[in-house]
């Protein structure tokens, strides 16, 4: 809330944000480094205010970094496979042992970092008592749910932006929900609408789907050789790019 423009600039901070994640997810070892110091860059020149107490805290605190690599590699596992898309236990695991953000931040003390889905769900069992939502949280709460855009576009905002961030807040855990006061969806009308979202996300022909997509992802294909495109439909494209050296 103290250091970043969303506010202003939404949309900016969402594509380079995307991109970031492409980069690490798609992108060479070399790419991703560069894409992560460039962050750490960043982060290592901030601080901000704690509201409870008053102290200035620097913005790569160990615990900080943690909980943002923690808080994304689950809910990316979470919702594909909620979505509908199969994934092994072996496999999900490899992701959280493979993810280009593994590499525990300066300071964080060795093993700290999860490797596997158990040590994820012993992470969020044991950080849940610190957690709270202040009145920063609920702001941002409030802005993601009603972005900001062109007045001409609100009625349109109004229309279909609750479709996209209903399903994105009804997958959050329980214990989230209480933590901002509201009582947690019917689980099972989430995994609907979420399983709805993905059928109709992997029916787009796949001409259409990447007619034009990100530049990491066409580097990451011609590294592959032809013929590989990223699907949705199989993890064969996943597990090739996993399998191959380099892979970040």
């Amino acid at each position: 809330m103290e250091n970043s423009d969303f506010r202003h600039d939404a949309w900016g901070r969402l594509l380079r944000t995307a991109d970031f994640v492409g980069t690490l997810t798609y992108g060479t070892t070399e790419a991703a480094e560069r894409a992560g110091s460039r962050v750490r860059a960043i982060h290592r020149a901030l601080s901000a205010t704690d509201p409870d107490t008053g102290e200035r805290f620097p913005v790569d605190d160990p615990e900080l970094l943690l909980w943002i690599h923690c808080a994304q590699i689950d809910s990316f596992l979470h919702v594909l496979r909620r979505s509908g898309v199969r994934l092994t236990a072996a496999q999900a695991d490899r992701y959280v042992d493979e993810n280009p953000c593994q590499r525990p931040p300066r300071r964080t003390r060795p093993g700290r970092v999860p490797a596997d889905t158990a040590q994820l769900s012993a992470y969020f069992e044991r950080i849940r008592p610190e957690l709270a939502a202040g009145p920063d949280a609920r702001a941002v709460d409030d802005f993601l749910r009603g972005p900001p855009v062109h007045p001409l576009l609100v009625p349109g905002r109004n229309l279909l932006w609750p479709r996209i961030a209903g399903p994105a807040y009804g997958s959050l855990p329980g214990w989230a929900h209480q933590l901002y006061g509201r009582p947690a969806p019917a689980p099972r009308s989430v995994t609907r609408r979420l399983r709805l979202t993905g059928l109709v996300l992997r029916s787009i022909p796949a001409g259409l789907r990447w007619k034009l997509p990100p530049g990491h992802i066409l580097k990451a294909m011609r590294r592959m050789g032809p013929g590989s495109r990223p699907s949705p439909y199989t993890l064969r494209t996943s597990a090739a790019i996993l399998d191959r050296p380099g892979r970040a």
